[in-house]
């Protein structure tokens, strides 16, 4: 990475082992939702615009195990920890640092893994005024101290706060404490190191999703929360083609016998087109024609079937479920009612879903427009998606 070009980085520390959160696996890598803590969270900062660059801190042969759990360019560098997690920020500072450094850093710990980009937002706006920030909660049980078995004293709360990740510090402020930290001493977190130098350090608000990921009984709750928290999201996707003498006909995945077939750059399956988009427009990630350009030569002649097998892909990365398909083919002819359960069968196969879940239709325009006149079949599809809704 060239730190120089970057305002923000995060820096994720993913170098322990979580021997207490039991399980054959640190707990950065065992799953939640499907997808590893430590997933989860790079995803969350990939996701937040103001987030220029993320570094990793892993432990000594995690790599292939990491590489798994990323995708590519996600991670714009990723170096070995130390034995201490003080140890390990401190070498993924001194990484960011020989690349140049960043106005700002954002530290993190992987076992936060549902990270709310609210609390980034007010970080970084904390960061204006100040040289660090961290987020934190007010303390809601009563404290005790306890003498052996036994109540002791009431602690008062009023000005007690539980610490969260990430914590954000002007890039500089915060290497200059761990470079200069007194290595016989251990340190709870790096905001306590930046505030022996003497800086101020700013309280935000944090959040109870941010709670980190320490016990078995952790995860449980945590994968209950998760399969509670999604929301259902909408797409619709239209697409014309014209018909032409000369060329095959594929509806639905499905190709048919007719005096004429779609003209196209691929194999011109308006139906499948109509179905791409609408899930892609689901996810909020452009259509057909931004991730398969026509100008692309690759994909001239290409079955629409990879095409439809990528958007389902993208649901899946997204951990999301494909609840429904409602696609209606508009033309005159061919008739499509004889081939319908075979176009089911396919679309189903294709995304890998229940053939419940896949409605066709048809319909025609009364001999009304370029359908009516049989110059082209036009295809409308609404999908019906479900996606992790966890900020």
């Amino acid at each position: 990475m060239t730190g120089s070009k970057y305002k923000t980085v995060a820096l994720v520390v993913a170098a322990g082992q979580g021997s207490r959160a039991g399980g054959d696996l640190p707990k950065q890598f065992r799953r939640i939702g499907g997808k590893a803590v430590l997933t989860h969270a790079v995803d969350a900062f990939s996701a937040h615009p103001a987030v220029d660059a993320i570094m990793l801190v892993i432990g000594a042969g995690q790599e292939e195990v990491v590489a798994s759990l990323i995708s590519d360019g996600q991670v714009a560098a990723v170096v070995q920890g130390a034995d201490s997690r003080r140890g390990s920020v401190r070498a993924g500072l001194e990484a960011i640092a020989a690349a140049g450094g960043p106005d700002r850093v954002l530290i993190h710990d992987a076992a936060r893994p549902f990270l709310p980009p609210v609390i980034v937002d007010r970080l970084l706006k904390a960061l204006e005024t100040a040289v660090g920030a961290v987020p934190v909660l007010p303390v809601a049980d009563t404290l005790i101290r306890g003498i052996e078995d036994h109540i002791g004293e009431v602690v008062d709360r009023s000005n007690l706060f539980r610490v969260q990740t990430p914590q954000a510090f002007h890039f500089r402020a915060i290497l200059a404490a761990h470079r200069n930290w007194d290595s016989g001493r251990d340190a709870t977190d790096d905001a306590q190191m930046l505030r022996e130098r003497g800086h101020d350090v700013t309280l935000v608000d944090g959040d109870e999703r941010l709670e980190k990921l320490t016990y078995p009984q952790d995860f449980s709750r945590a994968e209950t929360w998760l399969s509670s928290q999604r929301t259902t999201r909408v797409g619709m996707g239209y697409d014309v083609h014209r018909l032409a003498i000369g060329e095959e006909l594929w509806l639905g995945g499905v190709q048919i016998d007719h005096d004429r077939g779609l003209s196209g750059h691929s194999d011109a399956d308006v139906a499948i087109h109509a179905i791409v988009d609408a899930l892609l427009g689901a996810l909020a990630e452009g259509d057909i024609g931004s991730h398969f350009p026509p100008s692309d030569p690759q994909w001239r002649g290409a079955a629409s079937s990879r095409f439809l097998e990528y958007a389902g892909a993208r649901v899946a990365h997204r951990n999301g479920r494909i609840d429904h398909i409602d696609l209606t083919i508009i033309c005159e002819a061919p008739k499509i009612g004889p081939h319908r359960e075979a176009m089911r069968v396919r679309i189903s196969e294709i995304l890998a879903i229940p053939i419940e879940r896949v409605s066709v239709k048809a319909t025609t325009t009364e001999r009304l427009g370029f359908t009516g006149r049989r110059e082209g079949i036009a295809a409308q599809a609404v999908a019906t998606i479900s996606l992790p809704a966890l900020f």
